[in-house]
């Protein structure tokens, strides 16, 4: 592998993914096709603009013609898929969106493996598609349990992925991570939300009663868990990435105003959402094995985390306006 084809590279984990080959991999040559949609962001990936190894292609996964250019005119021979519409509660409102690019796009992502007979095509998946995990912790090989339609469009790429490999001998590999944490995520998501409206006093909008557990890993640690699959995983195979460490969303919001130093009354708790899964816990002893294991604990995770929204204000408050106020409102208002 030389020349990387990485997919949805100007979102939160693809940019930091990118940054993180450059650094690891002085030969690589590493293309970014990303469509720039709402979250995609190239702020993101300033700091490599200029680096010769670097190349962005604005285009969408679901445009064959655009991905057959990009691998021809590149010699891609690997490819890392991150694009994907993501937010649970947008899947709610609008699933269309999800089921085009989560699954369709992984299609064409897939046909342009097969033509150009890349060395690897990595998939990266979620936990969500096991479903809520009420007790013990989820394997590789448990059933796909789907609860919203974000988890079931990811859940139908995962399967494509696996049809590819057995039907055409893709060397396919998947990674189905938890939750992260980490500069430059969406203020869409549970975390950058509750940190930058706690920094302007204003109310954490908590689901139900806060109780639904989350396992939250840094995302360079989710990163080289993905390096390690890419290079070393066996193709047909899925590999579950976390902290095997779940939080009570509760404590989670409690830790954050207590790093801001704000006070619990921040919180404020509204109407759950539907089909909230309660719990998800991944069983990661399959990666562990290749000698991965996360490095942060989720208190230095959310501390980094914290401290980074704070010093970077000029990167998140251009985004919580326009679309994203619109959004916040149907979201949150009559909750």
């Amino acid at each position: 592998m030389q020349n990387i084809l990485v997919t949805g590279g100007a979102g939160f984990i693809g940019s930091h993914f990118i940054r993180y080959l450059l650094r690891e991999y002085p030969s690589y040559k590493i293309v970014n096709l990303d469509a720039l949609r709402y979250s995609g962001n190239l702020d993101n990936l300033r700091d490599i603009e200029g680096d010769p190894r670097y190349t962005f292609v604005q285009g969408d996964i679901c445009d064959a013609e655009k991905v057959d250019e990009v691998m021809g005119e590149h010699e891609i021979d690997a490819l890392v898929n991150f694009a994907a519409e993501t937010h649970v509660d947008r899947s709610l409102m609008e699933a269309g969106s999800f089921i085009q690019t989560d699954v369709y796009g992984t299609y064409i992502l897939l046909e342009a493996a097969r033509k150009y007979q890349v060395e690897r095509y990595h998939q990266v998946s979620t936990d969500e598609v096991y479903g809520q995990v009420l007790e013990g912790s989820s394997l590789e090989t448990d059933p796909l349990l789907t609860r919203s339609p974000y988890a079931a469009s990811k859940a139908g790429a995962d399967l494509m992925c696996h049809a590819y490999f057995v039907s055409f001998n893709i060397p396919v590999t998947i990674t189905r991570g938890s939750n992260n944490i980490g500069p430059y995520q969406y203020p869409e998501k549970v975390i950058p939300l509750f940190i930058t409206n706690a920094i302007d006093d204003l109310p954490l909008p908590l689901y139900g009663d806060g109780r639904q557990m989350r396992d939250y890993q840094y995302v360079s640690d989710h990163c080289e868990g993905i390096d390690v699959v890419l290079h070393r995983g066996q193709p047909g195979e899925v590999y579950n990435l976390g902290t095997e460490v779940e939080t009570f969303n509760i404590d989670m919001a409690r830790m954050i105003l207590k790093l801001l130093g704000k006070p619990e009354s921040l919180i404020q708790h509204v109407r759950d959402r539907p089909g909230h899964d309660r719990r998800y816990s991944l069983n990661c002893d399959k990666i562990k094995a290749l000698g991965w294991r996360s490095r942060h604990t989720f208190e230095q995770a959310l501390e980094k985390t914290v401290q980074w929204y704070v010093d970077n204000e000029w990167w998140w408050r251009k985004i919580k306006s326009g679309e994203y106020m619109e959004y916040y409102s149907r979201q949150y208002e009559g909750r």
